[in-house]
């Protein structure tokens, strides 16, 4: 071989070494694509494999083609667990200590401030394609006093714009590609804050349904980005089935009479099927019938099935939300299919998740994301209403706090609150020669979605940055789940919550909870997942240790005493 030659084959040999070792030893020949799918407001226990009588065919076969873990966490509501998922810090330190509106405070200011940087922006200087379809949710809003109602109205019942600045919109944030909603909350049939980029779009065609929209531009994404040589990042996040309880009926009458005998047998069921797969421990016991509580509403401990009033709409409510659950299942495995077919599924790591547990809000008139009319004119009828069945677009509704209950078998509490019910969730993922124990149940890895960040950046063998945009970033809060994949179990420092006032902290297995205006609660989730036994009393010094630890904690992310009052 000539001189020039052999300079050649040593570039390419060099070249494809440099590859291997950017993929930071990963088991992948390259580096790999990277999608992460989020469901909005899905329950602990609704997908098949993790108990529920939904109909999930595809996210059970990735459970198969992947592991599934029982300890991962969330920051248990929409805005703080997308802040976490997309920065790898805890919410209140990306400045998102609450929702999206702005308290004055800096861990309140209800948008991603400058100290944080999000995994798009990481990886697209990284030289990967950036996608994102769906629900933003990580900015402000624009709202105006008025209308008929005398109340905050979101503009799509006003002429004006989405948000005052595009500063914190997705393209400006890494992404180099968005088709989506920026607001949290929207009609599927024709959501009014949809957008490609930065430009605002309305639904095209008769039969838009926005979980469809979502699969669809996920499916083109795809096939476009992995035409090329660079890898993709892609963030699908759905709606579904986070309320408007709306549904085409076609979906809707798979689960006809599936619930008509109710929510207590359908949490026995749950629970009987957790225990058989394993998913939880028998000793633990199915957490009693819930007490909801909210300021707005005062406590109430729920009906039983036997005692509560319109069965027929109780069951059809619940009826709808599987069937939401179900589109998006098929969505899923529309996605899935696209990866196979492109040639790439071997090269790819697939994540699956919610951002919260069951949500047992009921839908008052007067919310500020609530409409009271369709954009065409048509009156919406807002509220859980036995009146009104749900499913089409003139109605407003959500499924209660009884069948989110059932969502979060065996959990207590929800959406929210800081009890394993309204922060654990499915968690699952694939990735083709690196997950060792394929089909498996990892028990033992206590997971977050602070962990998404680092866990991307190894796979990817791209660098987290000490400055962005000329301002300093701080260090990410998650650990690499690399090693868990491939067997291993990572020892971990604590983990922290607040949402509104409700706040916890985990050490290994110790967890100290207090609900808002409630006193300290210690559970061993070892021996008591479902939070039954609390040892408070029992263990003072141990309440003493976890207490300092989740001061420590709070005081380092900025969280401040609720109600949050400004500076």
């Amino acid at each position: 071989m000539d001189p020039v030659g052999k300079i050649l084959v040593w570039a390419l040999v060099g070249a494809v070494a440099g590859i291997s070792t950017r993929a930071g030893g990963a088991a992948a020949a390259r580096r790999p694509n990277i999608v992460i799918i989020l469901a909005d407001d899905m329950g602990f226990s609704d997908p098949g494999c993790y108990g529920g009588e939904i109909h999930t065919p595809n996210i059970d076969g990735l459970a198969r083609q992947g592991v599934r873990f029982t300890q991962f966490y969330n920051m248990a509501r929409c805005c703080p667990t997308r802040a976490a998922l997309m920065t790898g810090l805890y919410p209140h330190q990306a400045g998102v200590g609450t929702m999206n509106q702005n308290l004055g405070d800096p861990a309140y200011q209800g948008e991603l401030n400058e100290r944080c940087v999000t995994i798009a922006q990481v990886l697209r200087d990284a030289g990967y394609h950036t996608g994102m379809v769906g629900k933003w949710h990580l900015c402000h809003l624009t709202v105006a006093r008025g209308g008929p109602r005398a109340k905050r109205l979101l503009d799509f019942e006003e002429d004006g714009p989405i948000s005052s600045s595009k500063q914190n919109w997705p393209c400006n944030r890494g992404f180099e590609e968005h088709w989506g909603t920026i607001a949290g909350v929207e009609n599927y049939y024709d959501p009014y804050s949809l957008v490609h980029n930065e430009q605002t779009i309305r639904p095209e065609g008769r039969d838009f349904y926005y979980t469809d929209f979502i699969t669809q531009k996920s499916v083109d994404l795809i096939d476009g980005f992995s035409r090329g040589d660079k890898p993709f990042f892609l963030y699908v996040a759905y709606t579904a089935p986070h309320w408007p309880m709306q549904a085409r009926q076609q979906d809707v009458e798979r689960y006809e009479h599936t619930y008509d005998v109710g929510w207590d047998r359908i949490r026995a069921g749950r629970f009987e099927r957790q225990v058989a797969m394993s998913i939880v421990k028998k000793e633990w016991g199915l957490s009693p019938r819930a007490e909801y509580r909210n300021l707005s509403e005062g406590a109430s401990v729920l009906d039983a099935w036997d005692a509560a009033p319109d069965k027929p709409w109780q069951a059809r409510r619940m009826a709808v939300y599987a069937a939401m659950v179900e589109c998006m299942d098929r969505g899923i495995g529309r996605i899935l299919d696209t990866i196979k077919t492109r040639g790439v599924e071997s090269d790819t790591l697939v994540i699956f998740l919610s951002d919260n547990g069951g949500c047992a809000e009921n839908v008052h008139r007067d919310w500020y994301d609530v409409p009271a009319r369709t954009r065409d004119g048509r009156a919406i009828r807002v509220g859980n209403d036995p009146q009104f069945m749900p499913g089409p677009e003139e109605v407003f509704q959500s499924y209660g706090p009884a069948w989110a209950n059932a969502s979060n078998t065996p959990f207590r509490r929800f959406k929210h609150w800081t009890e394993e019910g309204g922060i654990a969730t499915p968690f699952i993922v694939r990735w083709p020669g690196v997950v060792k124990d394929v089909g498996g149940i990892d028990h033992a890895q206590v997971g977050d979605v602070i962990d998404l960040m680092p866990t991307a950046l190894a796979a990817a063998g791209a660098t987290y940055p000490k400055r962005y945009g000329g301002h300093p970033v701080l260090p990410y809060e998650g650990v690499d789940l690399l090693p868990a994949l491939k067997g291993d179990t990572i020892r971990r420092g604590p983990l922290g919550w607040e949402h509104e006032g409700n706040r916890a902290i985990r050490i290994r297995d110790w967890k100290l909870i207090a609900a808002y205006g409630e006193k300290w609660q210690l559970y061993n989730l070892a021996s008591d997942r479902t939070e039954l036994d609390d040892l408070a009393a029992m263990q003072p010094q141990k309440v003493r240790e976890l207490r300092t630890a989740y001061e420590q904690w709070a005081k380092r992310c900025g969280v401040e005493p609720w109600p949050v009052r400004g500076r």
